[in-house]
């Protein structure tokens, strides 16, 4: 019997970002398809908006594109709306190259927390514009800063941890009890490496971006609630115990063989997620909305796809489910603000977030929205919801977040020591 989610429960939640998430498409198209310039521009007539995004990672998505367009072709038939695919993987680089030579585009779709705070001073305001919204959607602390609201939230993301229900049984392993402590899954990773031909976790980690998850997807069982608080609040000390033993369980985990080969050289999206859906791996650390969520591995595993909790490491902590807002537009040209209002208005339009929760997988900001689901792991997550805790790595700036990455990648290598890394994290964090 399917159990109908609804997400109103998440109303008051302290959301944030997400980084790392969304295809990449090499071609551009405007509304009516037709090839575009990759170079966008802001410098066309009135009547057209050029918008910079990574693509639409499958057909669910590119309805939902279709039906945001729709939504703004109702308030403005006469623009012309030309969206450019940029690859994710270059994206805020080309976008920070375009908009120093001035042909940046009149919007961007920007990652919530770090992405987009980061280039606020760049984008135009719209805190007034869309104060009407607030109510109705859940995640607004990804796109605001400075006491400035720059886009509006369309779904909520998070790192759920997702498991192979049959894997863990080949391993001798319950599994309908996943692991709740870290002695508990390290246990159950050496019982996966020695009993199956899969790898304990999925990883990709050519982008650097492993460590992140990994830092947000176990770090309510490793920090207080006070420690983790205060990371949030940008009050965080790389030289702290836990903040150590972070990188320490990182650089260990890959020591103890808990990841498939060449991991550094595996791309996250979606290479790693490809991993899990195929049954090479018993656990992912993945997303809940946008890819790499509980819909698309459930067309490939079936009931025997799993979702845990993060396990508790250490004493003194309370384990939430890391969620927080997730993706938005932002507004790069003031001669074109209120026509960006309105595109990001269509953005969330109801009937375009309701369509896309049900065909794509999505768990929207939008409130008021019900997402109809037989796929327990989806129901198990937004159970999670209300008490959910943002992203730390979100909270990271993003010359930190950068030099993360790289340590991650070293740390996975066994080319830098976590004494080092601590030293130059400290560093950064200055």
């Amino acid at each position: 019997m399917k159990r109908t989610i609804i997400t109103t429960a998440v109303a008051g939640l302290a959301l944030v970002s997400l980084t790392g998430c969304g295809g990449a498409a090499p071609t551009t198209s405007n509304g009516s398809g037709s090839s575009e310039s990759p170079n966008g521009g802001s410098a066309g007539s009135a009547t057209e908006l050029t918008i910079w995004n990574w693509g639409d990672a499958d057909e669910a998505a590119a309805a939902y594109t279709d039906d945001v367009k729709a939504a703004f072709a109702e308030m403005h038939p006469d623009v012309t709306v030309k969206i450019v695919n940029q690859p994710f993987d270059q994206y805020y680089t080309l976008l920070g190259s375009a908009i120093e030579a001035g042909t940046g585009p009149d919007l961007a779709l920007y990652n919530g927390g770090t992405q987009i705070k980061s280039r606020a001073s760049s984008l135009v305001p719209i805190t007034d514009e869309i104060a009407d919204l607030k109510d109705q959607l859940a995640g607004w602390p990804a796109f605001e800063e400075g006491g400035e609201t720059y886009s509006a939230p369309t779904f909520l993301q998070g790192f759920p941890i997702y498991y192979n229900k049959a894997l863990f049984e080949e391993a001798g392993l319950d599994a309908d009890q996943p692991p709740q402590t870290w002695d508990e899954l390290s246990s159950a990773c050496q019982a996966i490496l020695d009993k199956t031909d899969a790898s304990c976790f999925a990883l990709g980690n050519k982008e650097g971006l492993g460590i992140e998850f990994f830092l947000s997807g176990f770090g309510s069982g490793i920090f207080t609630p006070e420690e983790y608080d205060a990371w949030i609040d940008g009050e965080r000390d790389w030289t702290s115990e836990h903040a150590t033993q972070v990188l320490q369980m990182w650089a260990d985990s890959s020591a103890d063989g808990w990841y498939n080969d060449g991991a550094n050289s595996t791309a996250m999206f979606n290479d790693s997620f490809d991993l899990f859906s195929a049954g090479d791996a018993a656990m992912v650390i993945g997303l809940m909305s946008g890819t790499a969520h509980w819909k698309q591995f459930d067309d490939f595993l079936g009931d025997d796809l799993g979702f845990m909790m993060p396990p508790t490491t250490n004493d003194g902590t309370t384990i939430a489910l890391p969620a927080e807002g997730g993706i938005g537009y932002g507004i790069l040209n003031e001669g074109k603000k209120d026509l960006g209002v309105d595109w990001i208005r269509a953005t969330v339009d109801h009937d375009a977030l309701a369509a896309y929760s049900l065909a794509g997988g999505q768990i929207t900001s939008d409130t008021t929205i019900t997402l109809d689901t037989d796929i327990a792991s989806a129901n198990e997550i937004v159970a999670e919801l209300p008490g959910s805790k943002p992203l730390l790595h979100t909270a990271l700036g993003a010359d930190e977040l950068d030099l993360l990455h790289r340590l991650g990648q070293q740390l996975l290598n066994g080319d830098v020591t976590v004494d080092d890394a601590t030293a130059q994290l400290a560093a950064a964090k200055g």
